[in-house]
């Protein structure tokens, strides 16, 4: 269906994993930003919508959702100052081929390819890695639609701009961004099996340190860890062969999923095979459904200081969560200073968890998990499942308030909040 000013109207219908449906009765796909502008203008309460990969209901209204998935892509290389501005609705499956195509790379990308960027950037989404900041952290310009219908732009280092990269949705739609990039560059993706829980805790830098970008896969269970997955940049043969017993592990034989009995052949090349960056840092192929598809996920932060404390502290767990689990991963990121972010100002740890789809269950553990979690200061991911509202997330971020200042300026009469914004942030 189309709308008289030519935008694309759909039902608003279901996440991607299914566990929620949609408040609102549409979604509306503007194909330009001054239809964008018009719309946001025009609406009373209004959420963009990215690529439904949410689990809570962060992009849910029962106002107007947008989505900019219409919006043409649009990507711009600036080979002077080595930066790429989209369309906010772009997936960075589709900006990664083009970037390749055309001689650049990103530093990072998330497990899943198919998300959109704007809402990655938005939540404050990452990779893997003990020097690569989350994705936010390579945004250097954005383009805002306000709540009047201006369109604000703002670069890094201007004020403020740390509150707007990792925004929630809540200062306005985001609908281009300017991200970082580099020369392209070679990943080899390799996947060690059961590696001993005592050895990779005695070691956890070492282990985290050993590639560009490191996960590794448990459910919390036993002495042994399932996988460790490597993403190297260039490594010589001789230090691969170094690695025949890492830490405990042998170097899988063919490839592998991170949930246990699906095959591998949804996952991005394994077994040591040098390829384009693009078609690495993910683990899951864009042309492939993600991960398994009708699960639920939740994640929390760490900082890096507590990493094996916290770690700890969820193996004493195992007994409440591995039955509810598929898989659980641990990664790595670098501090920044987004002001939302939970990596800000520390380097982090990410304790993952993808569920079984029994939300009930589910819901009756995390608060069990936050209290265990809580003397390391763990910060969950803003588009995931997790209990702690907006007094026991204040604390946590020491810019809590700004960003809740800048939010009460640039949207006084709260066009873009919601319940979960209510709850979750601003205490109402």
């Amino acid at each position: 269906m189309v709308s008289e000013a030519g935008t694309e109207l759909h039902t608003a219908g279901h996440n991607w994993a299914g566990n929620l449906r949609y408040a609102a009765a549409e979604v509306l796909e503007p194909t330009t930003v001054a239809e964008l502008q018009d719309l946001v203008a025009g609406a009373t309460k209004l959420r963009s919508l990215g690529s439904r990969h949410s689990f809570n209901r962060i992009a849910d209204t029962a106002g107007t959702l947008v989505s900019l998935e219409r919006l043409a892509p649009a990507i711009e290389v600036d080979p002077a100052a080595m930066t790429v501005t989209v369309s906010g609705g772009t997936r960075y499956g589709t900006l990664a081929a083009e970037l390749q195509r055309q001689g650049y790379a990103l530093h990072n990308l998330a497990s899943l390819p198919h998300i959109s960027v704007a809402g990655a950037v938005a939540t404050a989404t990452h990779g893997s890695g003990d020097r690569n900041g989350n994705l936010a952290t390579a945004v250097a310009g954005l383009e805002l639609v306000t709540a009047d219908g201006g369109v604000l732009t703002v670069r890094r280092g201007e004020p403020d701009f740390d509150g707007m990269v990792v925004n929630l949705g809540a200062l306005g739609v985001v609908s281009s961004l300017t991200l970082d990039i580099e020369p392209t560059f070679p990943v080899s993706q390799t996947v060690f099996e059961d590696l001993g829980w005592d050895q990779v805790l005695e070691n956890f830098d070492g282990v985290t340190s050993s590639a560009y970008s490191v996960s590794l896969f448990t459910d919390w269970s036993g002495d042994r860890i399932g996988q460790a997955w490597l993403k190297s940049r260039p490594v010589p043969a001789e230090a691969i062969a170094e690695r025949a017993g890492f830490f405990g592990g042998s170097p899988a034989k063919e490839p592998r999923h991170p949930i246990a009995g699906v095959p591998g052949t949804t996952c991005t090349q394994q077994l040591g095979v040098p390829g384009p960056w693009s078609d690495r840092l993910a683990h899951f192929r864009m042309e492939f459904t993600p991960s398994k598809g009708d699960e639920l996920q939740s994640e929390y932060l760490v900082p890096r200081e507590h990493a094996v404390d916290a770690i700890q502290a969820m193996r004493r767990l195992s007994h409440l969560v591995t039955p509810l689990l598929l898989v659980s991963e641990i990664r790595t990121m670098a501090a920044d200073s987004l002001w939302l972010s939970p990596n800000y100002g520390t380097d982090s740890v990410g304790l993952h968890l993808t569920w079984r789809q029994d939300q009930p269950a589910v819901e009756a553990v995390l608060p069990v998990i936050e209290a265990e979690l809580a003397p390391f200061g763990a910060r969950p991911h803003w588009g995931k499942l997790f209990d702690g509202d907006a007094s026991r997330l204040a604390p946590l971020y020491p810019r809590f308030a700004d960003y809740k200042a800048l939010a009460d300026r640039l949207d006084p009469e709260g066009k873009f909040r919601n319940d979960f914004l209510d709850t979750k942030v601003f205490g109402s």
